[in-house]
């Protein structure tokens, strides 16, 4: 029962329950708002500094339906609080702020958002955040090179088209390179928010495709009281050792949060393959936050820390034995036909073999939430930088071949209007400024730049009924430079080097640049509440995307990815218009939903390989292919539905199932006529894909166990004959299915605290042998042809995964 306690804000208290007991830990919240807290082991909670005048309540938990209550908060009443919960799940009614200008309800935003939870992570087995997103979210995929190294693609879209968010604050760290991935924490994400579709109105160039946010959890739990978790987590199929710990504390409005983490794991396993040598990796990171929440608003600062070794592999063999082998000279001095053989104990071991890539990733930034003129401020300041070394020559380990620091300072300043007559207005800026710099290395892929980014945007939501639109407009400019960069001979390390103009030798590289980009965003949609269970919503949006510093500038080897990059630098921005429609169910026991896309992309910049006179594929260095950057038109269509069913008769029961299907075709009728149908398709597209799961929770009892169930999953991937053949640049992919077991259970205490969780879960079960469409290995092999009669490296075979969570 809530009771206004202070004038000039209340404090709420109350006990959340289900239809039989109290829900221990669940998290109520002020919708818009960043003010919250959790329940105790007895669903009782207190929320203090709640500003008076009507505000809606969100009370959510894992296992049930999130709760809305609107409450009028003023100094004379005393409101009764019927909190609660109903179980299972119900993720249409899930509250974002990512993509949209104020909070709302999924199924209220014109623009496609989906979301996972933690809960949902925990239950998968994964090496990285994005795919732990990737196995829940249908329309998001990830180009991925071995286990831990996965890149974001929503809807056939990524690299610079996917703007990667860690709270709000866009990832920076050479997002162009495709080996290797988010430099985040994944055991200390709490909530993943995906916008698929255009979101340059609300972030600016690099959010063409949409937007993934990583959202930590902030702390929960009793006041005054340290509390927290220990995580450790054990793969069999990679030997991942995971262990992660979590403290949180808050008192009187002060927060204060760390965790660190630290996984290792030597290289992975399949059963055509055997052990693929060079994919292991060991990592490190650090996380810590401190804040206040008052009256005023709230203001969080955050400092992480990252460290990732990550083994580079090359997929070179020996072509009878298939078994893989080692580059141990360079040049000409490198017969890759006569490598030698790998051995067993390699394979096996977690040490960091000398080919491989060092990342860190240091992150400082501050959110704020100001109160305001009736209004709210938010305030976003951060600072990054990023550290990535490539060591790739075998005579000379210490000797780093990539080797970039990039510093990214970030602003983003929005202010929500006091609504007037039911008009929600938000204005906005946001930008950055970088500064990308060699050190000490071999290999120069693109050149030093310094890159000025800023935008502002004017956002406008206006309900009418059941029907509420909202659209905004939105300006950016970017301004890249760069000086001439000049390599020579470099006597001390053996190798070219970084070097001025006058050095006896000296090649000019990367002449000098400077060049302005300017775009213009817009979106414009609604939704309809056609009744409490049936939504149509429908969006148009204008995106704009820069051309990024590879497709501009590049000029030499990129040694992970075994490429040689060549930039065009007359090239223009790109500007997409895509259509969004979509139709949701949402009843407490379906949920169902239907969305469909198209979009039209002027200016669309891809990789094809360069070819000679000859028509043969150009080869600059040995062992290396070349590509080329293109620009065209392109045209992608496609869609995503879902289907979660719950029966009445069986609430313990649930059938999830989701689809998704994008096509993506090079739309340049001229270039079709010059290169054919081999050029038809978009590089990099996904195949159909859809994942099917079976989950039982045994009801509640008065017993030690809370929250156990059992599941079993499909995920089947249709075969690939759709896709950019140009010059063999891609080929068809196998369709494959593979199935997953999982259970998992939570070990209370007499007063129903959580003691443990355990999560047992079995993937690839059958050990089917596949390459996913998406996979870079794929493509990994020397040889013409093989004994087997298979070519290039598998995805990861059966794994096995056990994860324990003790909180306290």
């Amino acid at each position: 029962m809530p009771s206004l306690l202070m004038a000039q804000t209340a404090t709420l208290t109350g006990t959340v329950r289900d239809a039989r007991q109290p829900v221990p830990f669940a998290s109520v919240a002020v919708r818009g708002t960043t003010l919250g807290t959790t329940a105790d082991a007895s669903g009782h909670f207190v929320l203090r500094e709640v500003p008076p005048g009507t505000v809606v309540l969100q009370i959510s938990a894992v296992g049930y339906s999130t709760l809305s209550k609107e409450v009028n908060v003023t100094e004379s009443q005393t409101l009764e609080l019927p909190l609660t919960l109903t179980a299972t799940p119900a993720a249409l009614n899930e509250v974002v702020v990512t993509g949209v200008s104020r909070a709302t309800e999924i199924r209220r935003s014109p623009v496609p958002i989906a979301t996972l939870s933690r809960r949902e992570i925990s239950l998968n087995a994964n090496t990285n955040v994005i795919d732990a997103a990737v196995r829940g979210i249908p329309g998001l995929s990830a180009v991925t090179t071995g286990p831990n190294v996965s890149k974001p693609f929503i809807r056939g879209l990524g690299y610079n088209r996917v703007l990667t968010l860690y709270n709000g604050l866009r990832q920076e760290g050479q997002q162009w390179g495709d080996e290797h991935g988010v430099e985040v924490d994944g055991y200390d994400i709490e909530r993943v928010e995906v916008v698929k579709g255009p979101a340059s109105l609300l972030y600016g160039s690099d959010a063409v495709a949409g937007v993934v946010n990583l959202l930590p959890a902030l702390p929960s739990g009793p006041e005054g009281r340290v509390g927290g978790e220990v995580l450790n987590e054990y793969q069999t199929n990679n030997g991942l050792i995971g262990n992660s710990l979590g403290l949180n504390y808050q008192k009187n409005g002060f927060q204060t949060s760390f965790r660190a983490s630290h996984r290792l794991a030597h290289d992975y396993r399949n059963r055509v393959d055997g052990l693929v040598y060079n994919t292991g990796f060991r990592e490190l990171t650090l996380t810590g936050m401190a804040g206040v929440r008052k009256s005023w608003g709230e203001s969080h600062w955050y400092l992480t820390l990252y460290d990732n070794q990550q083994e580079i592999p090359d997929g070179s063999r020996d072509s009878l034995s298939r078994r893989f082998t080692r580059q141990v000279g360079e040049g000409v001095n490198d017969d890759i036909k006569n490598r030698p053989l790998v051995q067993d104990n390699e394979l096996n071991d977690y040490a960091i073999a000398p080919l491989h890539q060092r990342i860190r990733h240091y992150r400082v930034f501050t959110k704020t939430r100001l109160l305001l003129g009736g209004g709210e401020l938010h305030l976003l300041l951060g600072a990054q930088q990023n550290n990535r070394e490539e060591y790739n020559h075998p005579t000379v380990p210490a000797q780093a071949g990539l080797a970039l620091r990039l510093n990214t300072f970030t602003y983003d300043v929005r202010y929500h209007l006091p609504t007037w007559q039911g008009l929600g207005i938000s204005l906005g800026s946001n930008g950055m400024g970088q500064q990308n710099r060699h050190q000490n290395a071999t290999d120069f892929p693109i050149p030093n730049y310094d890159l000025l980014d800023a935008g502002g945007f004017m956002l406008l939501k206006k309900p009418l009924g059941k029907l509420e639109l909202s659209g905004g407009l939105r300006y950016d400019t970017r301004l890249v430079t760069w000086s001439g960069f000049y390599v020579a001979p470099n006597t001390e390390t053996g190798f070219e080097g970084q070097a001025s103009a006058g050095t006896v030798g000296a090649k000019l590289q990367f002449p000098s640049f400077r060049k302005q980009y300017n775009g213009v965003s817009a979106s414009l949609g609604g939704s309809y509440a056609a009744s409490d269970k049936l939504t149509f919503r429908a969006n148009l949006a204008r995106g704009y995307r820069a051309p990024n510093i590879p497709e501009i500038g590049s000029n030499g080897l990129d040694p992970g990815a075994h490429i040689v990059y060549l930039g065009n630098r007359e090239f223009t921005p790109e500007f997409s218009w895509q259509q969004d429609m979509g139709v949701l169910w949402h009843s407490a026991t379906l949920d169902a939903s239907v969305e469909v896309f198209h979009n039209y992309v002027q200016n669309f910049i891809y990789q094809g390989r360069l070819l000679g006179p000859d028509g043969q594929p150009v080869v600059i260095v040995p062992g290396n292919v070349t590509y080329q950057f293109q620009q065209s038109a392109a045209r992608l269509y496609g869609l995503e539905a879902s289907l979660n069913w719950r029966p009445a008769a069986l609430p313990w029961l649930a059938f999830n199932n989701n689809l998704a299907f994008v096509n993506g075709q090079n739309a340049d009728a001229a270039r079709q006529r010059e290169e054919g149908d081999a050029a038809r398709y978009l590089p990099l597209i996904p195949p159909l894909r859809t994942r099917h799961e079976l989950r039982a929770t045994l009801p509640a009892t008065d017993g030690r166990l809370r929250a156990t169930y059992l599941r079993t999953t499909l995920d089947v991937s249709a075969r690939q004959d759709r896709f950019y053949a140009l010059d063999n640049t891609e080929t068809a992919t196998a369709g494959y299915a593979l199935v997953g077991l999982g259970a998992g259970t939570t070990w209370t205490s007499r007063t129903g605290r959580p003691v443990a969780q355990l999560f047992v879960q079995v993937d690839n079960l059958f050990d089917t042998a596949y390459q996913a469409h998406l996979n870079r290995l794929k493509y990994f092999e020397y040889h013409a042809g093989s004994a087997t009669g298979r070519s290039g490296i598998y995805n990861p075979g059966r794994n096995v995964s056990v994860k324990l969570v003790v909180p306290f």
